[in-house]
């Protein structure tokens, strides 16, 4: 459009010019060799336009015969390159949709009309054909050649991190990844791999470090770097909880200051408080964190704050958490456990059953017998209560692929993925049946554990005469509770389990057989999955 414009303007010009020579008439005379010549004004300027045209044109002719040599090759050169680009366009659709023979074909081709040194993509094109035909070695080899070439590096990076996470060595997929990572952080790939990789040697500092560069290039947004640090500060606190107190202190306390709600944080932070005789300030932390969700490793430090407390002061601690979050079962059993420390076994039996009708679950029962044993002594109801634990849901426990741990950890001990541990129950018990007539409109449908005896398992108390439990060791003095032995619920588990219990156990004189609520439980309207 500018050069449109600009030709106008020159023709306007023109014509104006000569449009003013003619309404100005006059003579040229020119003098040459002893000749006069004259002509008029206007026939001059229109000669001398005639030689400045003519004279671009023979320029122009000379110019064009000098560099058609140049021209031609260039016109074939350009062909040739249209065509190895079509050839490589062909090829990488090729190698998306996994035709490996017209990928190859095509490479070759490609590879005949385009100089690889000026087109980078004819190598992953050619790794892309090795790896569709199998040749893994081939492709290796490939991109190791990338690796020389800046522009080629970080691909090559990536092609060698598939191949060495094909191969299951993760150690040098995190080398590949660690690479890549120092040069472009931004690349998600690279980033995960390498943050693995630190966390997975206790760096985490490093790991630190590496979030806050994913966060700054916007890689992950801000909830989730603000989480990823807290996590990783909480594992920091941990780590350094008995080397360095102070740091430790400061980690946790930042954690928890990003993720209030999240009790390993909040747990680490009011245990390095505690630990200093910041009791105040610790308690607040945990105070915090239990309003948002109820937790056992918060209601223990809590109620366990201080040291020199007696039961009936870690009782009242415990009272006052359940007056933070009311009806909730987590609350029960805290105060159910500080009962049964203090042998209020009134209170403790009272919100142990509170506990069970809100959430009935495997605790929830094993602190019911506990305290049957404790005030009573009546082993048929102890094994009664036992039987029931077996086949109640487990309760919630820290799991992360599969695998079920006591305490939380930062990464997957199976994966090394980050924050994998989540607060649940085990998927491998879920077995409690729906009552029909109380949840007639329940659309859930609950699993129950296969060949699991229906009926509550009498079992033989197997441990020994010395090992019973007593509320109270007279001769020690101890203001404690002895809880059901190990030995005694794993009896019951096993028995419980067993295909034929009828002929390995025997029933005793002082069993109270089927309570009237397991009768009721086995109603007819009731089912299982399997």
């Amino acid at each position: 459009m500018i050069r449109l414009l600009a030709f106008l303007i020159v023709v306007f010009a023109l014509g104006l010019g000569f449009a003013w020579l003619a309404d100005r008439p006059g003579d040229m005379v020119v003098t040459f060799n002893g000749y006069q010549y004259q002509v008029s004004l206007m026939v001059a300027a229109v000669a001398v336009v005639a030689v400045v045209a003519g004279v671009m044109i023979i320029w122009w002719l000379i110019k064009s015969l000098w560099n058609s040599p140049y021209t031609i090759s260039r016109y074939f050169r350009v062909r040739r390159r249209d065509r190895g680009y079509q050839a490589l366009s062909t090829g990488m659709i090729a190698a998306g949709a996994g035709d490996g023979a017209l990928a190859r074909k095509k490479t070759k081709e490609a590879a005949k009309l385009i100089r690889s040194d000026q087109e980078p993509l004819i190598h992953l094109l050619e790794a892309q054909a090795s790896l569709l035909e199998g040749d893994h070695e081939g492709a290796r080899q490939k991109f190791e050649s990338m690796l020389d070439d800046p522009e080629m590096r970080l691909l090559g990076l990536r092609g060698l991190y598939l191949e060495a996470e094909r191969l299951g060595d993760r150690n040098a997929a995190r080398h590949y990844a660690g690479r890549a990572a120092a040069v472009a952080p931004q690349l998600a790939w690279a980033a995960e791999s390498t943050l693995e990789e630190l966390t997975a040697r206790g760096d985490w500092d490093g790991a630190l470090k590496l979030v806050d560069a994913q966060k700054s290039t916007r890689q992950i947004e801000r909830d989730a770097a603000n989480r990823r640090r807290a996590v990783l500060l909480t594992a920091k606190a941990q780590s350094l909880a008995d080397s360095d107190p102070a740091a430790a202190r400061t980690a946790a306390i930042e954690a928890n200051r990003l993720q209030p709600d999240f009790a390993p944080a909040a747990v680490a932070a009011a245990a390095a408080l505690f630990k200093q005789n910041d009791v105040r300030k610790g308690s607040k932390i945990l105070e915090a964190a239990w309003r948002a969700e109820p937790h056992p490793e918060i209601a223990e430090l809590y109620t366990h704050a201080r040291s020199g407390d007696a039961v009936l002061d870690r009782l009242n601690r415990a009272k006052k958490l359940q007056e933070m979050k009311k009806n909730h079962a987590e609350s029960s059993m805290t105060v159910a456990r500080a009962a049964l420390d203090a042998q209020d076994f009134s209170t403790a039996r009272r919100e142990a059953e509170a506990a069970i009708r809100m959430d009935r679950r495997e605790g929830a029962y094993l602190l019911l017998a506990d305290i049957e044993e404790a005030e009573t002594g009546d082993q048929g109801k102890v094994r009664q209560l036992l039987s029931k634990a077996v086949r109640a849901p487990r309760d919630p426990a820290w799991v992360a692929d599969g695998v079920i741990s006591e305490r939380w950890a930062p990464v997957s001990p199976v994966t090394g993925r980050l924050d994998a541990f989540e607060w649940r129950a085990p998927m491998e018990r879920l077995g409690q049946l729906i009552d029909s007539r109380d949840e007639p409109d329940s659309p859930v449908v609950a699993i129950a554990a296969p060949d699991r005896p229906e009926k509550p398992v009498d079992v033989i108390d197997h441990a020994a005469p010395g090992d019973e439990t007593t509320g109270k060791d007279a001769e020690a003095g101890e203001d404690h509770v002895t809880p059901v032995t190990a030995a005694a619920f794993a009896a019951v588990q096993a028995d419980a389990e067993a295909v034929e219990p009828a002929e390995e156990l025997a029933r005793l004189p002082d069993d109270p057989g089927v309570d009237p609520g397991d009768e009721a439980e086995k109603s007819p309207r009731r089912f299982r999955l399997f």
